[in-house]
């Protein structure tokens, strides 16, 4: 792969996905829900976690379960990975009518 994709922003869902905006102008959909059944992503299923602290470090998608926002202390997932597994996705609009 000749491209190396970053990420440039994050919204996360109340179901455990996430709508990731590249920036090649793509957007793509995690689904997390598998991922949150093992080992330390687990945390990110109490409480709110998930979404609170769902956010971009490292270009990335990541987590800072400790709220610290710390590169050193963040889940995070590899940006070609989600870029070569994720579909391709509308913007959700829904998310953002009020």
């Amino acid at each position: 792969m000749d491209y190396w994709p970053d990420v440039l922003q994050v919204i996360p869902t109340a179901d455990y996905k996430v709508y990731i905006y590249f920036d090649d102008g793509t957007i793509r959909l995690f689904d997390a829900s598998e991922s949150l059944t093992k080992g330390v992503f687990r945390q990110l299923t109490e409480g709110n976690l998930f979404t609170e602290t769902c956010t971009v470090i490292n270009n990335t998608l990541a987590w800072t379960p400790d709220k610290t926002y710390s590169e050193s202390t963040c889940l995070d997932l590899d940006p070609i990975s989600l870029y070569e597994n994720c579909p391709i996705v509308d913007e959700p609009l829904e998310l953002f009518e009020t």
